[in-house]
C-alpha cells in the first residue's frame, strides 16, 4: 500500500537511520580473503585540524561513489580511511589555544605539550569521522587509522631506519626554507611566492687596494652582513680586470673575492651581485662553486645573531634593515635607492616571510627514488586521469631535489636518532637496539628533538595502513591499490612520494591510476577561503542554515571590522534567507555533475535546488509506481504468462541503453556525464514519458491481465533497475525505496548496496524475452508518439487553452507508416493529449487552425469556439512589451565599458545568458502572436 512509502521526500527521516543501519549491519566491512578482483581506494586522510570543507566532500563523495560501484560489481572492495596528524597545522592550533590561556608550550614540558595535542585530536578526528558519516562515506570504520598511531609509527621508524642503512638518509647542514615564527624549517612546496612592492638599494663596496670600489644591487640590506664574495659574470668586460681582486666588506671590515660566475645576469642592477651563501638559495650554489665562506648572520626568529658586528645584534632583521641603509648612507656608501616589484616568500601555515636559513636537517637523496617513479609513468605502469598531470608530475620529479625531512616540532614522529656527548649520532628502531648495535653501554645518549615532515608518514600511507613492513593478508590482497582520488595541488607533496616510497619497499606502484579533481570554486569562481568569506560547510548546505547563523560563521575571529562588514553584506546579498538543507543525497548529485575534467569547479547552490528536485521526482515517481503494483500481480510466479506493451518495451530499452552508458562514465572517470546520463532518464524518460504511458495500459478497461501484467513488472523491474544504478550516487534514497520495491520484483536481501550493478549483456539488469530490447522500430514508434502529444501540448501553452479540454484534431498529408502509427497507438494518443476526435483530412481548405507539424505530416486544431483572439493578443502583446523592456535594461547593461570591465566575470557571464535567453523567449512569443494574427 502507499502508506508504506511518506508521502512527502524529507532527507533528514532517511539518511541518519541508514547510516547507522549500514555500519551495525558491517556493510562496509572487507575481507582480505572474500572473493572478487581486489579493489582499493586509499582515503587521502584529513588533517586533524578541524573539520570538513566542500573539497573533502567534493572528492568522499567521488571515492564514495567509486567505492559503491565496485561493491556492487562483486569486486572485493576496500575503502581504507584514516587521518593524518598534520604536524605543523596541529601543533599551531593547539599552542594558539594555549596563548589565549598565556601558556606557551615550553612552559607545559615535551610530554604534557604532547598530551593536550593528543586531546585536541580526539576532538577534531571525532568531528572529521562524524562527517564522513553523514555525507554517507562507506569506508571500512574498523580499520581506520591514524598516522601516529602504534601500527603506523612502527612503519615510520622502520622506514628511516632502512633508508638511513641504504645511504638514502643523511644528515647535512644545509640552507632551507626556515620559518621564523613556527621555528621550523619547511619544504619548498609549503611555501607561497607572490609579488610584492619592495626597493633595490644599490651600495658601494671599496676594492681592498684602494683603487675604487663596485656598486652591488640588493631587495635584503639586512644579508651583507654575511657577505663572502661579489660575483660578475665572466663575460662582462666591465669588470674583467678587477677578477680575483678583493673588496673590503663594509661595516664589517672583512675582505672578500670577486669572482666569476656564469649565473650572474649582468643585465640586472649593475651587474655585480653580493653572494651571501648562508641566506640565499643562488648564493649558497655559487659559494659552493668557489669555496666561499658561509657566514650565519640570523637566529632562528630573524634576529642579528652573534656572527654580525656588536653594533646590530639582537636587532630584528628589518629593524637591521633601516639601520645598515642609514650607516651606509652616512659613511656615503649608499648609491640609491629604487623601487623595485620583487617575489617574496611566506610559509603557508604562519604567512611569515621566510628565511634561506643554513642549519643541521636530515635529507633524503630524492633523485635516487625519483628514477623509478619517472620510469612507471613513462611505461604506463601508472596512469593520470586527466592525462595531461602526467607532465606536470615528471617536471617535478625529473628536478627534484633532496627532501629536506626534518622539523623543529614536537608533534610528530620523532627522529629515531641518538647523540652521545661527542656530537656523533647513532639511527635505529628503539635507543636499546642503538646501544646494541654500537656497542655503547651505558654511555649518556640523547635523542634527537626534532620530528619528521609530515608528508615522511603520508608517503607510506597505502601500504603502512595495510600492516606494513608485516606481511598480512591485507597488504597481499588490496596492494597496489586502485586509484588515487586527489586534487592537483598535492601532486608534489603527496602523490610523487608515495610512489616513490611504494616501488622503493613494496617494489610496485601504490595505486594504478591518479584521478585528479578540479578544486571548488564558488559560483563567481573565486577560490574559497575565510578571507573571501565564501566557505561552505557541506552540513550547512545538507541541513539548512539561518542566515545569522551563517553571519556568525563566516565572520566569527575576524580581525578587520571592514572586512567582516564586506562578507556580512556579501552573505545577506547571496543568502537572504540562509541555506535551505538539501540532504545528503542532492549535495552529492551536485558534486557528481560537476565532476568535469576541468581544473576548476563552480559551485552553484542552484544546482543543489535542482537535485532536491530531481530527488523528490523519483520519490513521486516511486510512489506511483507502489500505488498500482503493490497487493497486485507483478508476473513474479515462474509460470505467470506476460504481454509488453510498446511502452514497456521501449522502457526496457532505454534503460539498457542509459545502463550501458553509465558503466562506461564511471569507468572513464566521467562522472559528470553518468550524472547528466542518469538524470535524463530518470526525469524526461521514466517520470515524465513512461510513467504517463503505463496509465493508459492500467487505466484501459479492456487490457487483458496479460498486458496489466506485463506493464506492472516494467514499471517495478525498470524502477528497482534504476535505483541500483543510481546508488552510488545517491546512496540514501535509493536505499529507501529500494527496500520497498525490491519484494515486489522477487528480489531478497538486505541492502542495495550488496546488489548486482546493472550490466548490459550480463547479470543483475531486467532483460525479458521477447521484448525485442534497443530495437530501432520500438524508439521510432515512441519518438513518434511522443512528438504527436508534445505538438497538442505546444499548441495549448501557446494558445491558453486548458490542459484538459477534449480537443478535436485535424490531420493532413499522412504516410502510410504515420497511419499505420495512427491505428496502433491511437489510445496513447488520446488520453495523453486528452482528443475529443480525429479527423483526416484530404485536399480540401480547413478552418481556422493553429498548426503544428510531425515529419511532413500537419497536425491542426480548429480555434473556434477555443479561444478569445482579441483577448490572446493582448495578452501576448504586454509580455512582448515587458520582454523587449528587459531585453533594452539588459543590452544596456552589457554596453556599458565599466560594467563589463569591473564586474567578476561570472556576472557578466550570467548577463550575457539572461540576454540570450530574452531574446529567445521574445522570438517564440512574436512567432505565437503572428500565427494567432493569421487566423
Amino acid at each position: 500500500m502507499p502508506g508504506l512509502m511518506d508521502k512527502s521526500y524529507t532527507p533528514e527521516n532517511i539518511e541518519a537511520r541508514w547510516t547507522e543501519r549500514w555500519e551495525a549491519d558491517g556493510h562496509f566491512a572487507a575481507d582480505p580473503n572474500a572473493e572478487g578482483t581486489p579493489y582499493c581506494i586509499m582515503l587521502p586522510p584529513p588533517n586533524v585540524t578541524g573539520s570538513l570543507h566542500m573539497g573533502h566532500a567534493f572528492q568522499h563523495s567521488i571515492m564514495d561513489a567509486l567505492t559503491r560501484y565496485h561493491r556492487m560489481k562483486g569486486d572485493n572492495t576496500l575503502w581504507q580511511p584514516g587521518t593524518d596528524h598534520a604536524g605543523i597545522a596541529t601543533q599551531m592550533v593547539v599552542e594558539r589555544q594555549l596563548a589565549a590561556r598565556d601558556i606557551h608550550r615550553r612552559d607545559l614540558g615535551r610530554d604534557a605539550f604532547l598530551d593536550k595535542v593528543w586531546e585536541w585530536k580526539a576532538e577534531s578526528g571525532g568531528t572529521i569521522t562524524g562527517q564522513m558519516r553523514r555525507l554517507g562515506a562507506s569506508v571500512d570504520w574498523q580499520r581506520e587509522r591514524f598516522t601516529m598511531d602504534e601500527g603506523l609509527s612502527q612503519a615510520v621508524t622502520h622506514t628511516f631506519v632502512k633508508l638511513h642503512e641504504q645511504g638514502l638518509i643523511y644528515r647535512g647542514k644545509r640552507l632551507v626554507n626556515w620559518d621564523p615564527v613556527l621555528h621550523t624549517a619547511i619544504s619548498d612546496l609549503e611555501v607561497e611566492a607572490s609579488e610584492e612592492a619592495g626597493h633595490l638599494w644599490h651600495f658601494r663596496y671599496p676594492l681592498a687596494d684602494g683603487s675604487g670600489h663596485l656598486t652591488v644591487a640588493t631587495t635584503r640590506p639586512e644579508t651583507m652582513l654575511g657577505d663572502s664574495g661579489v660575483a660578475v659574470h665572466p663575460d662582462d668586460e666591465r669588470y674583467q680586470s678587477l677578477i680575483g681582486k678583493t673588496l673590503t666588506l663594509p661595516l664589517t671590515g672583512r675582505e672578500i673575492p670577486i669572482v666569476a660566475d656564469a649565473h650572474v645576469d649582468p643585465e640586472f642592477g649593475t651587474g655585480c651581485v653580493k653572494v651571501t651563501p648562508a641566506h640565499d638559495f643562488n648564493d649558497y650554489a655559487i659559494g659552493e662553486r668557489h669555496g666561499l665562506a658561509k657566514i650565519n648572520i640570523l637566529t632562528e626568529d630573524a634576529h642579528i645573531n652573534d656572527n654580525a658586528p656588536s653594533a646590530y645584534r639582537g636587532m630584528d632583521r628589518y629593524e637591521a634593515r633601516e639601520r645598515i641603509v642609514a650607516d651606509l648612507d652616512a659613511a656615503g656608501l649608499l648609491d640609491k635607492v629604487e623601487d623595485h616589484r620583487l617575489t617574496v616568500p611566506r610559509g603557508d601555515r604562519s604567512g611569515a616571510v621566510i628565511e634561506p636559513f643554513l642549519t643541521d636537517q636530515w635529507f633524503v637523496k630524492a633523485d635516487i627514488l625519483a628514477e623509478k617513479g619517472i620510469e612507471v609513468v613513462r611505461n604506463g605502469q601508472l596512469k593520470f586521469v586527466p592525462e595531461n598531470w602526467s607532465k606536470t608530475y615528471l617536471q617535478w620529479l625529473e628536478n627534484i631535489e633532496d627532501w629536506c625531512i626534518s622539523r623543529q616540532l614536537w608533534w610528530g614522529h620523532r627522529i629515531p636518532a641518538w647523540y652521545d656527548s661527542d656530537g656523533n649520532h647513532y639511527v635505529g628502531e628503539s635507543e636499546a637496539a642503538v646501544r646494541a648495535a654500537h656497542g655503547l653501554g651505558d654511555r649518556p645518549l640523547h635523542q634527537d628533538e626534532d620530528v619528521l615532515d609530515t608528508w615522511f608518514s603520508s608517503a607510506l600511507w597505502p601500504f603502512s595502513t595495510l600492516g606494513w613492513p608485516e606481511q598480512t593478508e591485507a597488504l597481499k590482497t588490496w596492494y597496489p591499490t586502485s586509484v588515487l582520488v586527489t586534487g592537483f595541488d598535492i601532486i608534489f607533496f603527496w602523490v610523487a612520494r608515495m610512489v616513490m616510497m611504494g616501488l622503493h619497499f613494496i617494489g610496485e606502484v601504490p595505486f594504478r591510476e591518479v584521478y585528479i579533481t578540479g578544486l571548488i570554486r564558488d559560483a563567481e569562481g573565486q577560490k574559497m577561503s575565510k578571507s573571501k568569506g565564501n566557505i561552505l560547510d557541506p552540513l550547512d548546505i545538507i541541513d539548512g542554515i539561518s542566515l545569522e547563523a551563517l553571519l556568525e560563521k563566516r565572520t566569527q575571529g575576524m580581525m578587520q571590522p571592514q572586512l567582516a562588514k564586506k562578507i556580512e553584506k556579501q552573505t545577506r546579498k547571496e543568502f537572504p534567507d540562509g541555506i535551505a538543507g538539501y540532504g545528503t543525497d542532492a549535495l552529492r548529485f551536485t558534486f557528481m555533475a560537476l565532476a568535469s575534467t576541468g581544473r576548476d569547479i563552480r559551485f552553484d547552490m542552484g544546482r543543489c535546488a535542482g537535485y532536491r528536485n530531481f530527488c523528490n521526482k523519483l520519490w513521486n515517481a516511486s510512489r506511483y509506481v507502489l500505488m498500482n503494483t503493490e497487493g497486485e500481480d507483478c508476473g513474479t510466479a515462474p509460470t505467470a504468462v506476460v504481454e509488453y506493451s510498446l511502452a514497456d518495451r521501449w522502457a526496457i530499452g532505454r534503460l539498457h541503453q542509459t545502463a550501458e552508458h553509465i558503466r562506461g562514465y564511471i569507468e572513464e572517470y566521467r562522472f559528470d556525464l553518468a550524472a547528466k546520463a542518469l538524470y535524463e532518464f530518470v526525469w524526461n524518460e521514466f517520470c515524465d514519458w513512461y510513467l504517463e504511458l503505463s496509465k493508459v495500459t492500467l487505466n484501459n478497461p479492456e487490457a487483458t491481465p496479460e498486458q496489466r501484467r506485463g506493464t506492472r513488472q516494467t514499471l517495478v523491474n525498470v524502477l528497482e533497475n534504476l535505483l541500483r544504478l543510481a546508488h552510488p550516487f545517491i546512496p540514501f534514497i535509493t536505499e529507501e525505496i529500494w527496500q520497498k520495491v525490491a519484494p515486489l520484483a522477487g528480489i531478497e536481501g538486505a541492502t542495495i548496496m550488496r546488489q548486482p550493478y546493472p550490466e548490459v549483456g550480463g547479470s543483475g539488469i531486467f532483460a525479458p524475452q521477447g521484448t525485442g530490447i534497443g530495437d530501432n522500430e520500438t524508439g521510432q514508434a515512441v519518438d513518434w508518439v511522443r512528438g504527436f502529444i508534445e505538438a497538442i501540448r505546444n499548441i495549448r501553452g501557446e494558445m491558453n487553452i486548458a490542459p484538459r479540454k477534449p480537443l478535436p484534431i485535424l490531420l493532413r498529408q499522412l504516410s502510410a507508416e504515420d497511419q499505420a502509427r495512427l491505428q496502433q497507438h491511437r489510445a496513447y494518443l488520446d488520453q495523453l493529449a486528452v482528443l475529443e476526435s480525429i479527423t483526416i483530412l484530404g485536399d480540401d481548405p480547413a478552418p481556422e487552425c493553429a498548426t503544428a507539424l510531425l515529419g511532413e505530416m500537419q497536425i491542426l486544431v480548429p480555434m473556434k469556439g477555443l479561444i478569445d483572439k482579441t483577448a490572446e493578443l493582448a495578452r501576448l502583446g504586454k509580455n512582448i512589451e515587458k520582454m523587449q523592456k528587459d531585453i533594452g535594461s539588459t543590452q544596456g547593461k552589457l554596453a556599458n565599458p565599466q560594467f563589463v570591465e569591473r564586474a567578476p566575470a561570472a556576472v557578466v557571464d550570467t548577463e550575457r545568458e539572461r540576454l540570450a535567453n530574452l531574446q529567445r523567449d521574445l522570438k517564440e512569443l512574436l512567432a505565437q502572436q503572428a500565427q494567432l494574427e493569421s487566423l
